[in-house]
């Protein structure tokens, strides 16, 4: 290889693709909490053959990893996502698809075709285990054998990676963005799924923009829409530049909805150019409503609209309150922690509901970036953080809270985290008590090999 030639980050050292489909036992030391029964699913991009020049992480097929826990057993088991677009290259034995179904780099045999690579999230709804990412339908899996069953067609088109379960109806709360029939516009969509899993409406509104709206926030009798300024744009696009790229200058909207009203009454309000990937809850208090988020200053990991490369920064937990009783459509930020991080989680047994406790990958040593090198949990109500600081060459995954019991207190439960270890260059299943955290894991399931960086991940208790 030429030795000036430029190495993709996103395919080098735990972001590089592991293309096996194992199933493993994992030795544990410690010992797996007798009421830890279930299993954990983690989603993330592996792209099946090496991709172009143009690869961003965002946009490599889906693999879920399973791990199953049983009587102080953890059994591992992972599969792709069987995609049409994993179909079509599997059958070409090779690469067809450009990231984010870009055309000017995809085979033209493909153009127009499906190109969705279900590699965000998998979420466990009305007796069905989804996959999902930004631009398609939800794909369902088997939930032992995770095979594919194919897209569930009732959604009637995109859904993107992060619907909310409201714990007191059970439905599935959820949206979609560039939901219009051409690519990179400003059409989103509202939806909602009954708990029996039969969707009840499905309603579109067009937004200031054509934005990358990866999250949303539900409380239990509004919904928030950020339109935030990491826009679309297919003309760019076409010209060469980025498809998404970072524009200040737009601005940073976010459309407040009560969940029983349509789509036309929605009320826009704004604050200055930020970007969130993800928020940890948001609630309602009279006639304010909070939300707690993980703030950019500027939208990491893509570039600006004229192509150069954009600013590298970290997230931290900012409330933005909304008053709803208000002349002004001003959002008020008010910091809530100083520890970069991202993959914020809490307990969602209070989603939608004013809550205490909350966890997330965070930065304790490390400059910026994505490698998260240890696990916070913060106590709101006592305004208090701690932490377990991982090894120098390790980093974690999204942090998951599972509740000890349905009616155990909030908070009263484990935390578990696919963790890469760096100097072995293999992954482990951690365990820890969710209320203490440096004291360490109680459990650690050891892998053979690595679990490449991945997005998210949620548990599904045993029945």
């Amino acid at each position: 290889m030429d030795g000036s030639q430029t190495i993709n980050p996103f395919l080098a050292g735990n972001y590089a693709p592991v293309r096996g489909e194992d199933d493993f036992d994992l030795p544990v030391t410690g010992e797996i909490p007798a009421g830890l029964a279930g299993a954990f699913y983690r989603n993330g991009p592996n792209p099946q053959f090496d991709p172009g020049g143009d690869y961003h992480w965002f946009g490599g097929d889906g693999m879920i990893h399973g791990f199953f826990v049983e009587d102080g057993k953890v059994r591992y088991r992972n599969r792709y996502v069987r995609t049409p677009k994993w179909l079509a290259e599997n059958a070409a034995g090779r690469k067809l698809f450009g990231t984010f179904g870009n055309p000017m780099t995809s085979d033209p045999s493909v153009l127009g075709k499906d190109g969705g690579v279900a590699n965000t999230n998998i979420v466990w709804h009305a007796n069905r285990l989804l996959a999902l990412e930004e631009g398609h339908k939800p794909i369902e899996l088997d939930a032992i054998s995770l095979e594919t069953r194919g897209y569930v067609e009732a959604y009637r088109g995109r859904v993107t990676a992060h619907p909310k379960i409201d714990p007191v109806t059970g439905e599935m709360i959820w949206f979609a963005y560039s939901a219009g029939e051409a690519p990179l516009n400003a059409t989103v969509s509202y939806g909602v799924t009954s708990a029996a899993g039969e969707v009840l409406r499905r309603d579109d509104f067009e937004a200031p923009y054509s934005s990358m709206v990866h999250d949303f926030l539900v409380t239990q009798d509004h919904v928030l829409f950020p339109i935030l300024p990491l826009t679309g744009s297919l003309q760019r696009a076409m010209n060469g530049g980025p498809a998404y790229a970072w524009e200040p200058q737009k601005g940073a909207f976010v459309g407040v909805m009560a969940r029983n009203a349509g789509v036309e009454t929605i009320r826009w309000f704004q604050t200055q150019a930020c970007y969130v990937f993800h928020p940890m809850n948001a609630w309602e208090e009279g006639s304010r409503i909070f939300a707690d988020v993980m703030e950019y200053p500027v939208a990491p990991l893509f570039p600006n609209a004229d192509g150069s490369r954009g600013q590298e920064t970290t997230a931290k937990l900012v409330r933005w309150t909304f008053d709803l009783a208000a002349s002004s459509n001003d959002i008020k930020r008010q910091p809530l922690d100083d520890m970069a991080g991202e993959f914020p989680r809490f307990d969602e047994r209070r989603a939608g509901l004013a809550y205490r406790h909350g966890w997330f990958a965070g930065n304790s040593r490390r400059p910026g970036g994505f490698g998260f090198d240890a696990i916070a949990h913060v106590d709101l109500a006592a305004g208090k953080r701690t932490t377990h600081e991982l090894a120098a060459a390790d980093a974690t995954g999204e942090p998951i809270f599972v509740p000890r019991s349905a009616n155990a207190p909030e908070g009263d439960g484990w935390v578990i985290a696919v963790v890469y270890r760096g100097a072995e260059d293999r992954s482990d299943f951690l365990v820890f008590d969710a209320q203490d955290l440096p004291a360490g894991p109680i459990a650690i399931a050891r892998l053979p090999r690595r679990v490449p960086f991945g997005f998210h991940g949620n548990w599904r208790a045993a029945t």
